[in-house]
């Protein structure tokens, strides 16, 4: 596996970005962490939108502050999204958790959704967030797999419009 590090949604790697959401697309599955789901069309306003949420700006009440970043490998391909919520809300305390990641279909069962969650576990830290709650799918085992080796322990099951949810607890020290 190449080298591989964070970086905040930029300019720089508009191009790569918007591979990754194309190859998303054609897949026809859901994005995830939302922000994926964000249309990159007008890419300036995308940008601001991601600096809204890290920022609180202009928040709808249905979202929180939140950080996002790509995980990028050093041949400059975008391999996927985290994004770490500054706080939760009552329904996020619930299904959603403190952090979102996913990854792009053809970098899948690579290890980069281990890495890419570690990497948001370290941002939750400079956020001094020390107890992080992170959900999935009940049937994504990939995802549940990934949480444990973070280090995320089963608190409990929930349910997402009818769909079971997986809520796991990660201790930061």
């Amino acid at each position: 596996m190449m080298d591989t590090f964070l970086v905040e949604p930029t300019q720089e790697y508009k191009r790569e970005y918007l591979e990754m959401i194309a190859e998303w697309r054609n897949t026809k599955e859901k994005m995830v962490p939302f922000v994926l789901r964000s249309d990159p069309t007008d890419y300036e306003t995308f940008l601001m939108e991601m600096e809204d949420l890290k920022t609180g700006r202009n928040l709808t009440h249905l979202k929180v502050k939140s950080s996002t970043f790509w995980l990028v490998r050093s041949d400059r391909t975008v391999l996927g999204a985290v994004n770490v919520r500054h706080e939760l809300s009552q329904r996020l305390l619930e299904v959603g958790g403190h952090i979102g990641y996913g990854i792009r279909p053809s970098e899948r069962k690579k290890g980069y959704a281990s890495r890419i969650l570690a990497l948001g576990l370290e941002e939750a830290r400079k956020l001094g967030i020390r107890r992080v709650l992170v959900t999935c799918d009940k049937e994504n085992t990939g995802s549940a797999k990934t949480i444990m080796k973070n280090g995320g322990v089963l608190e409990s099951e929930a349910d997402l419009d009818g769909i079971p949810i997986e809520r796991y607890w990660i201790e930061l020290d």
